[in-house]
């Protein structure tokens, strides 16, 4: 039989078993994970919700997720100091993030180097949208996208 990670994640040979894909999803609204989590799961998607920052980055740190959704405003660790963090860990250096922010913000694009935030989305917005960016940024199967 093979073990399961520590919180319920499974371990890196059950994961390899899989094609699933995991996204983290941090925000501390819970209508915004509520329904961005509906939608993945409906398309396919193994889906990781975190509420504040510093749980998103246990959280990445932990299941090492294929995305990450994060708000840009949270507590204790904002969605960009998060994905500055997970830039600067081996595990999750590559790992792309799509970050939601209010309308009108604007990320300097040094800044944006020093992440790997491949796209910003303004809220309020369309989770279909979001879907569809996501489909985009690390793909997934024609089931996955029927299902959506």
């Amino acid at each position: 039989m093979v073990g399961h990670a520590p919180f319920g994640f499974p371990s890196e040979r059950e994961r390899d078993m899989s094609t699933t894909k995991r996204i983290l999803i941090a925000d501390d609204e819970m209508h915004v994970t509520h329904v961005v989590g509906s939608k993945l799961r409906k398309a396919g998607f193994d889906v990781v919700v975190a509420n504040d920052g510093e749980e998103a980055l246990r959280a990445a740190l932990e299941c090492k997720p294929d995305m990450l959704i994060t708000d840009l405003q949270m507590p204790y660790l904002s969605g960009f100091e998060l994905a500055m963090r997970l830039k600067s860990e081996p595990t999750t250096s590559r790992t792309p993030v799509l970050l939601l922010t209010a309308r009108g913000y604007v990320v300097d694009s040094s800044e944006l180097a020093l992440t790997n935030i491949r796209q910003i989305i303004a809220k309020p917005f369309s989770a279909l949208a979001l879907l569809e960016v996501v489909h985009g940024m690390i793909g997934g199967s024609a089931e996955e996208r029927k299902a959506a």
